[in-house]
């Protein structure tokens, strides 16, 4: 989603909410100067990319383990 400073500053808790969801790129006369995004998203990412590879049978701790032995 783009949206132009002033946009940004009247709605300031909207779009701090809608960057859990979707980066928010902020322009400045017309380019984009600011790019809004929420900082846990790689983690989330890839969480979601490993759903299913660990056996659910496998607690996290377990699968820690096994990680930091193929180092």
């Amino acid at each position: 989603m783009t949206i132009t400073a002033t946009e940004f500053k009247l709605n300031l808790g909207k779009y701090l909410a809608m960057s859990e969801q979707e980066d928010i790129y902020i322009t400045k006369n017309g380019k984009v100067s600011a790019k809004l995004s929420n900082p846990n998203q790689d983690r989330v990412d890839i969480a979601k990319s490993l759903f299913g590879i660990i056996p659910s049978d496998i607690t996290l701790e377990e699968a820690k383990e096994e990680r930091l032995k193929n180092i």
